[in-house]
């Protein structure tokens, strides 16, 4: 099966054309092996496209765990710079299908930077979803591991915990990320963000995504922290989010749609041997 692996300021994504591999789908025993870092390549996730879409192009994205994402902001930024290299999109903006919502895409610098509208950032319970009663879960508290944070939740078609913190550390990521991913407030899981606001223009955060783990970039993340930034009146529209991969930069609308900004590399391509999946039952 041939591959193409890439990074988003070193959230790194395999991606795998169905034209190319003959697949439309893949088992959760074949994600876990291709993503994993001794036994296979070694990702944050697989994108599986270009799918037949409605209008444009369809995406699936898979995390490393198996599961299947909503939505990836540097995965979008990654698909749309693999539809670059192929030929199949030119520098007018372009569709992508999600689970998550469709979004539109627009390569920039031959490719090496990308600008994604990532949709309508959401603080409504219903919509993230959080359970409870219906509300905007904003500035409420959440305990874990006998600790109490302040968070906030934000929907962008994938759920998100924004916790506030005078300072983000990647040691509380570790420590608290997988327990806050599957808290009982988050009937879906939920990708955990810690927040420091640097200033009315920069935020910095430190990302533990649901099914990948400790991370260092997220566009997702970067676009719900950045609303959340806003929404409380911490931040202007224009933000410039830091993480331990590098910076994204946001335009934030009155109505909370995000349009997100940053680079793509390609590191390489190839092919898998089949036998790498014999590694399968190590990994249950």
């Amino acid at each position: 099966m041939k591959f193409h692996k890439y990074h988003g300021l070193g959230n790194d994504y395999i991606v795998m054309d169905p034209d190319e591999t003959g697949l439309d789908t893949l088992t959760v025993p074949q994600i876990r092996c291709i993503c994993h870092r001794h036994y296979g390549l070694g990702s944050d996730g697989i994108l599986l496209g270009p799918l037949p879409g409605k209008d444009g192009f369809a995406l699936r994205i898979f995390n490393p765990d198996g599961s299947e994402a909503e939505k990836s902001g540097n995965g979008l930024r990654i698909f749309s710079r693999y539809l670059w290299d192929k030929k199949l999109v030119g520098r007018q903006p372009f569709t992508i299908a999600t689970l998550g919502g469709p979004v539109t895409a627009t390569i920039l610098a031959e490719g090496r930077l990308i600008t994604v509208d990532m949709g309508r950032v959401s603080f409504q319970s219903r919509d993230i979803p959080v359970n409870g009663p219906e509300r905007e879960v904003l500035n409420e508290t959440i305990a874990v591991k006998g600790v109490s944070f302040t968070f906030c939740a934000a929907g962008i078609g994938n759920p998100h915990c924004v916790i506030l913190r005078d300072k983000a550390l990647a040691s509380e990521a570790h420590k608290f990320g997988p327990a806050i991913e599957i808290h009982g407030l988050f009937p879906n899981k939920t990708n955990v963000q810690f927040m420091e606001v640097l200033d009315r223009a920069n935020i910095r955060i430190e990302i533990w995504e649901r099914g990948a783990g400790y991370t260092l970039a997220s566009g997702s993340s970067s676009s719900a922290a950045g609303a959340v930034a806003r929404r409380l009146g911490l931040c202007d529209d224009h933000i410039t989010v830091h993480m331990p991969g590098g910076k994204i930069s946001l335009e934030i609308q009155a109505d909370f749609s995000v349009s997100m900004t940053g680079p793509v590399v390609k590191i390489g391509e190839g092919r898998l041997w089949a036998e790498m999946f014999s590694a399968a039952d190590k990994l249950e």
